[in-house]
């Protein structure tokens, strides 16, 4: 399945990174007007759910483009095929195609492919996590304060209007925050130690599911809400010295609702 799942993540990656016409325009639009889809998110979930029909014609897909299907093997594949679409929209580079395999829950294999960077991020459940072939971990103990977090933002102008009000009473107690654009890249970016943390509100399976195996795979903790695992009111991926005390004040500072 991870060789399976790397190659139609390349092949979905290069036709994003080569094809993308220089007239790119919005083809639809999901939560609001700002929250789009492009002709080449489709166009990549076709690729790849073709290639998972061809290889592994008994599993079942979640797409995010609605490339969806029952299986019977008990396998499901979790597809985003472009996680950063707004970035690639305006010819930003930090965009990927996320794929996941799961059975009965619990992800089995991750693979996050970030082709303007020229990275592919892999894990096996219970493998390690890696870019390449150079195994991954995530970055050591930090003071909170001295401790780097990304995060993102909703389409829902309340939505966001609530996650800014977050982000701002929590800025003076981080290093810094960052905003990249790309849940997928993000939770990689734990993984490789580019962050102590990543949190976000209103992600979906095809959003996380692939980058949260790699983060743990790489000695990262996730979850969500207290007691709860990741979801689409709160997902968080830190350090286990950060976790706790960033999952603890996301839930005090009520950054899984409005």
């Amino acid at each position: 399945m991870l060789a399976i799942a790397r190659e139609a993540a390349r092949r979905a990656g290069v036709l994003l990174r080569d094809g993308r016409p220089a007239d790119l325009g919005v083809k639809a639009t999901k939560s609001s007007p700002i929250d789009v889809v492009t002709e080449m998110d489709i166009a990549a979930e076709k690729l790849i759910t073709g290639y998972l029909a061809e290889h592994r014609p008994e599993d079942g897909i979640l797409g995010e483009e609605g490339g969806s299907r029952t299986g019977t093997s008990g396998v499901r594949w979790v597809i985003d095929p472009l996680d950063g679409t707004v970035n690639y929209l305006y010819g930003l580079p930090t965009w990927a195609v996320s794929i996941a395999a799961e059975r009965d829950g619990e992800t089995l294999v991750g693979v996050v492919e970030a082709p303007m960077r020229g990275e592919t991020f892999h894990a096996v459940r219970g493998g390690g996590a890696y870019l390449g072939e150079h195994r991954l971990a995530c970055r050591g103990a930090a003071p909170m304060e001295q401790c780097l977090v990304s995060t993102g933002f909703n389409y829902v102008t309340t939505v966001r209007t609530h996650q800014a009000e977050v982000a701002r009473q929590l800025i003076p107690r981080l290093r810094d925050i960052r905003r990249g654009g790309s849940a997928a890249v993000d939770l990689c970016d734990v993984a490789a130690g580019r962050l102590d943390g990543y949190y976000e509100r209103g992600l979906n399976p095809w959003d996380l599911a692939a980058g949260d195996l790699i983060a743990r795979e790489a000695g990262a903790l996730t979850g969500g809400r207290p007691g709860e695992r990741p979801a689409y009111d709160l997902t968080v991926a830190a350090t286990p010295t950060l976790f706790e005390q960033l999952r603890g004040l996301l839930d005090e500072l009520g950054a899984w609702h409005d």
